[in-house]
């Protein structure tokens, strides 16, 4: 049987924050790491899949550890992006929300960073940041940090692949009697140096049931495609959710770039976020989709880091993950808090040798989705085809003449005889139209 919070002992004002959030039963990674952070002193490396409460796991017993006498900074949290650095600073802010004596702040790149320093000048308990603007704000000696007894890294297997030397000049500046606590999703070598580098020697090592946890609820497909029809048979696949959310992660900004163009052509309720774009953008963007008013993400692999939205009824990895600890980050984007999701990925004949490796190294089964015949992929652009006049906005300028001559032409037809035309004189311009297709479609008709 689950404990509940108290039993793991936190206090009875972040027990009341949890239940405004309607939280009540920890999940294996906070149940582990709850009592270790509140009770121990060694630093601590834990490992849990993405999507398993690993802010909570950290960020209760942070603030309840937190002397809200003491008015100077205790405790820094990294993380690689602003996304994730906004979302951890928005959930520590909502835990806490019957202690209004801890002030925390978030001072991560991309915006002014005038304002933080500003900020900073204030009271300030606990600090979330991403290593580029923490490092920046240390050179300008806006933030004082020499004295903090936690430090935290969240998402560390990113950060110090992608982040390094602003993780390495902050690393001096923080005390070596510091705590140090480090959330990760995958255990690379890189962080194995990393914990060899910077943690004591003593350190508690804490894992979730990787072998369920991070997978649970995802069903895991793949479809093979010639590359001409990759993008057909993605659109046919968007189609079918209509009114469901998802993610479409791809390798590159310009393969998101081109991407994000073709859904808008399609006119799916769609936008992008990548690394180039500018940060009040990619909030925009991000907020649209958090609030629902776009249904489709399209995104690189950093750039999509912090996305924890309920949500999400499918990932597509629309180019094949480098790394099977990619393929974990995206996929966990869906089937988050007890939900189910779809995680489908689209391979080239090539590429469908490096499913069982993926496999293997996750302890997961992979099935193959049943790709579209032509008949049904002609038929799904159809639609597309018919949504795009749909939503085209009449044009003002074409006379009034004009218009009265064509509604001549056509002023004799039903709306059904006008459709039905419309369509078969599409459908004569697509393979849909061509002779040998129809020859076959009259041959099943016979069988």
């Amino acid at each position: 049987m689950s404990k509940r919070f108290s039993n793991l002992g936190i206090n009875e004002q972040l027990q009341q924050g949890l239940a405004d959030l309607q939280i009540s039963v920890p999940t294996d990674i906070q149940e582990k790491t709850i009592p270790v952070i509140l009770h121990q002193k060694e630093d601590v490396v834990a490992l849990a899949k993405t999507g398993t409460g690993k802010t909570a796991a950290f960020g209760l017993p942070l603030l309840q550890l937190i002397d809200v006498e003491n008015t100077k900074t205790q405790a820094v949290i990294l993380a690689p992006t602003r996304e994730l650095g906004q979302q951890i600073y928005t959930n520590l802010i909502s835990f806490s929300t019957h202690i209004p004596s801890i002030s925390i702040a978030s001072v991560c790149g991309g915006i002014p960073i005038k304002p933080q320093i500003e900020r900073l000048k204030s009271t300030t308990h606990i600090v979330v940041a991403t290593p580029g603007r923490l490092a920046d704000l240390i050179e300008r000696k806006a933030v004082a940090i020499k004295n903090i007894s936690y430090f935290i890294l969240d998402e560390a297997d990113e950060m110090v692949t992608a982040l390094k030397d602003g993780l390495d000049s902050i690393i001096k500046e923080i005390p070596k009697s510091r705590r140090t606590l480090l959330f990760t999703a995958t255990m690379p070598g890189t962080i194995k140096q990393l914990v060899q580098n910077y943690m004591s020697k003593h350190v508690v090592q804490i894992e979730a049931d990787m072998s369920t946890v991070g997978h649970q609820g995802i069903d895991h497909q793949y479809v093979v495609v010639e590359p001409i029809e990759k993008l057909d048979v993605l659109l046919h696949f968007l189609n079918s959710k209509e009114g469901k959310r998802g993610i479409i992660f791809c390798k590159t900004k310009a393969a998101v770039n081109k991407l994000a163009k073709n859904l808008a052509i399609n006119k799916f309720s769609s936008g992008a976020i990548h690394g180039s774009l500018t940060q009040g953008i990619r909030d925009r963007i991000m907020g649209q989709f958090r609030d629902g008013f776009i249904d489709i993400l399209v995104a690189t692999d950093l750039a999509a880091r912090g996305i924890d939205i309920k949500e999400i009824s499918f990932v597509v990895n629309y180019h094949l993950p480098d790394t099977p600890d990619t393929y974990v980050h995206r996929s966990g984007r869906t089937a988050r808090a007890g939900a189910t999701g779809l995680s489908l990925t689209i391979l080239q004949k090539e590429e469908v040798e490096d499913i069982a490796d993926f496999e293997t190294a996750l302890g997961i089964v992979f099935k193959q989705f049943k790709k579209a015949d032509t008949q049904s992929i002609e038929e799904n652009n159809g639609l597309l085809w018919a949504k795009k006049i749909f939503k085209t906005k009449p044009n003002r300028a074409i006379s009034e003449d004009f218009k009265r001559q064509v509604r001549t032409i056509f002023h004799h037809l039903t709306k059904e005889e006008l459709i039905e035309k419309v369509v078969a004189h599409h459908f004569a311009q697509t393979s849909l139209g061509s002779p040998k297709l129809e020859d076959s479609k009259k041959n099943k008709n016979k069988k």
